[in-house]
């Protein structure tokens, strides 16, 4: 199951992530989510579990918990929306 973790500290690394929620059972993967330009935190990151019970366990202890001064938001992940594409860029603005 992939875990959306919200509202975590800017200093947070993908490791410390990892940590919290070893403690709840197996972490495949946790990472924290950059902005690509700044390379700084956006607040928010992903944590992968393969076992569904565990990260449901994962996600009931850790949801609305304090961490760091910060409210954690945390929840199962859903599916990235498909955003319309903007076709304006690639036409050119010539009359031709």
């Amino acid at each position: 199951m992939n875990i959306y973790v919200g509202n975590v500290k800017y200093e947070m690394t993908g490791d410390e992530l990892k940590e919290m929620f070893s403690v709840y059972g197996e972490v495949s993967s946790a990472r924290i989510i950059s902005d690509r330009d700044t390379g700084r935190s956006k607040g928010f990151g992903f944590v992968e579990m393969p076992n569904d019970s565990e990260a449901k366990a994962a996600i009931e202890a850790t949801n609305e918990k304090e961490i760091g001064g910060r409210t954690l938001k945390v929840n199962e992940a859903r599916p990235r929306e498909e955003r319309p594409r903007d076709d304006r860029a690639r036409r050119s603005s010539r009359d031709f």
